[in-house]
């Protein structure tokens, strides 16, 4: 099975990265390369433009995809299924309109002109607007187009907005909400070897904002550590050899462990370990 990964720019490491935390470390994989290794003898990496990946999957250059959603969009090919949220790389595709203008609307736009670099997108949102647009594709410096009478407004991605507002524009309409997904020719998407893949991540990802606490606390207690403890289900609960004490460990939130942790001390518990979580298999 071949997956295809961005081979360059912000979304290559965090994929990488990724994928090594979920077990599937690339071997080989000098620069340059264009596939490499990983453990999984049944697995490649093939390294590929982000805006290239959807047509490699789509035409059996790779079985499954790591790309931003608004490349797959504007890709179209029809015949891929998405997995997974990886959760990193969001941004946005807006319409945005010099601030000094009158455009306020999508329909104030009715009759002029949108430059984009991604046109399939563009057109398609403008249709189900009901509004008749001609789109100027463009292959970089979308944001000056407006300044110099190449088109009225552009559609192009923001993170933050700062490229949008230093170049004087302002957001009309939001067209697309993106982020970094996992997907798969559908002829392939169930396949066991791409199904392990997908829960590999998966379960990283679940991980990502849990912790592991283990802790001591009398017998007499633990319905009250029962009671503190918002964590995942039930907590496991074991006795302690030669004492009236238990050990108890549970799953719980990051943003909830400092609470958590003063609520414990205060009705017996002991011992408190936290540590974070590599993996988890829901």
């Amino acid at each position: 099975m071949r997956i295809a990964v961005p081979n360059k720019g912000r979304l290559h490491d965090p994929s990488v990265e990724l994928l090594e935390r979920a077990g599937l470390h690339v071997v080989d994989g000098a620069d340059r390369q264009l596939y490499a290794a990983t453990v999984d003898p049944d697995v490649t990496v093939l390294y590929a433009r982000a805006a290239d990946i959807p047509e490699y999957v789509s035409d059996g250059a790779a079985d499954v995809g790591i790309t931003g959603l608004d490349q797959v969009r504007e890709a179209d090919p029809g015949n891929l299924e998405e997995l997974l949220d990886l959760g990193f790389g969001s941004c946005k595709l807006v319409l945005a309109a010099p601030e000094e203008g009158n455009i306020e609307s999508v329909e104030d736009l009715a009759g002029g002109t949108v430059a984009t670099e991604f046109p399939n997108v563009t057109r398609e949102f403008f249709a189900e607007k009901g509004v008749a647009v001609d789109i100027a594709e463009v292959s970089g410096a979308t944001e000056l187009t407006p300044h110099v009478d190449i088109a009225d407004a552009i559609v192009d991605i923001t993170s933050t907005g700062t490229t949008l507002r230093m170049n004087r524009l302002e957001v009309v309409a939001d067209v697309l909400e993106s982020s970094v997904r996992l997907f798969a020719r559908d002829d392939v998407a169930d396949d066991e070897k791409v199904q392990q893949v997908a829960m590999a991540l998966s379960s990283v990802i679940a991980a990502e904002d849990k912790r592991y606490l283990m802790m001591n606390a009398p017998a007499d207690a633990l319905d009250d550590v029962k009671e503190v403890l918002p964590g995942m289900g039930g907590p496991t609960v074991m006795d302690i050899a030669g004492t009236d004490d238990v050990a108890v460990h549970a799953v719980v939130d990051e943003r909830d462990v400092f609470e958590t942790i003063n609520a414990l001390k205060g009705v017996g518990a002991s011992d408190v370990l936290v540590t974070e979580i590599e993996r988890l298999v829901e």
